[in-house]
């Protein structure tokens, strides 16, 4: 278990992390233990089963061995627990234009083959085992100060993990914590995510989580602190899975789904700018700003559901093309957003996969005010 500690004199007010007592049964309650299989199963679920990996390979000769060996690790942190079969389908004809599996309707017709024949499998004692495996009841014991905002880092990944960036972002909350006087502890443990521990915290950051992290009873506890006036503050890969899981984290807590990033020009320089000078998250910001980074887009604005646009890009910066010239324009682009979920507030922001950005002080500062304004939606309305 990895439990991250600031413990020098100069910080112990801030953040205290004692040694974690884990009640570390195995887990029973992940969200698909009894899932059948289908082209809707988690890809990692079906490399884990033999049978199931059996049907892909007939139905469809040579997909996975068009998958790089990274997207097909069954252990996580692993891409192939962020895509289903027909995400994983998909990609492969754009990365082939369409030479696989034929026309769209052949892609299709040959998608339906492989589910019938997957619904078709009994799920095994040994394969909810093997779903389970990668969440865990973990419980960690934290000492926080009191009077003064409590954060937990929150920092479980099941899916892709891109640790500079990861690091980065870890690096740059526990200096804000500092610089601010909050309470910060950090955990990779979803055993965290319980009312017991919940409660001792007034706002949870997702560090880049990437992948299903929480059981069915950690999905609730989640959801039960945040309707109940807890904060939330995600960034980039928090909101960069290709597939959910989970409707309510992706269309009600986050409230966009990813649709893709650039490549193979990753990475590009474009203009951010303020939807609302007024909005609190705003403060200190100027009205716009140059930066480098990979642009997330989604395949709706968030500002159709009711979110709060903080920021968005300006696509004629910036070439927003994926794979096989697909086009990623969304028109009104946000990158960062917060959104009011019962009594809670949640702020996301797509900015983060350069580790660089998080030493730039504009964004230090959005995350700063971020945080603000998460922690102070306790007792009162969003």
């Amino acid at each position: 278990m990895k439990i991250s500690a600031i413990a020098t004199a100069a910080l112990s007010a801030i953040m205290a992390v004692l040694p974690a007592t884990a009640h570390a049964g195995t887990v029973t309650d992940c969200p698909l233990r009894n899932a059948p299989f289908s082209v809707a199963s988690p890809v990692i679920d079906v490399l884990l089963s033999p049978a199931a990996k059996a049907v892909v390979d007939r139905d469809a000769p040579g997909l996975l061995a068009h998958m790089p060996a990274m997207m097909l690790r069954t252990q996580a942190p692993s891409f192939a627990a962020i895509l289903d079969v027909r995400a994983m389908m998909e990609m492969v004809s754009l990365i082939t234009k369409g030479k696989s599996f034929g026309t769209e309707a052949q892609t299709a017709s040959a998608l339906a083959t492989i589910d019938a024949d997957l619904r078709k499998l009994p799920v095994t004692a040994a394969d909810r085992i093997a779903r389970c495996a990668r969440y865990d009841n973990v419980r960690p014991m934290f000492d926080l100060p009191a009077g003064r905002p409590r954060l937990l880092l929150f920092e479980k990944i099941n899916g892709f993990r891109d640790s500079p960036s990861v690091d980065a972002a870890h690096a740059a909350f526990l200096a804000l914590a500092k610089a601010q006087g909050w309470g910060i502890a950090v955990t990779d443990r979803g055993g965290a995510i319980t009312p017991s521990v919940l409660r001792q915290f007034d706002a949870v950051i997702w560090n880049n989580i990437s992948g299903d992290v929480l059981t069915v009873s950690q999905r609730a506890a989640l959801k039960d602190f945040v309707e109940r006036g807890g904060g939330f503050v995600g960034v980039h890969g928090a909101a960069g899975d290709p597939v959910y899981w989970w409707n309510w984290y992706a269309d009600t807590l986050i409230g966009a789904r990813f649709s893709g990033h650039p490549l193979p020009n990753q990475f590009q320089t474009a203009r951010v700018v303020i939807d609302n000078a007024a909005d609190p998250v705003a403060q200190g910001l100027p009205h716009e700003w140059m930066m480098k980074d990979e642009w997330y887009s989604f395949t709706k604005s968030p500002r159709a559901n009711g979110s709060h646009i903080l920021a968005t890009l300006d696509e004629s910066t910036y070439d927003p093309v994926f794979m096989g010239g697909k086009s990623l324009r969304m028109g009104d682009h946000p990158i960062a957003w917060s959104r009011c979920i019962g009594q809670g507030r949640m702020v996301y922001s797509a900015i983060g996969h350069r580790p660089e950005v998080y030493d730039n002080p504009v964004y230090r500062r959005m995350l700063t005010n971020a945080i603000a304004w998460a922690v102070n939606g306790r007792g009162h309305r969003c």
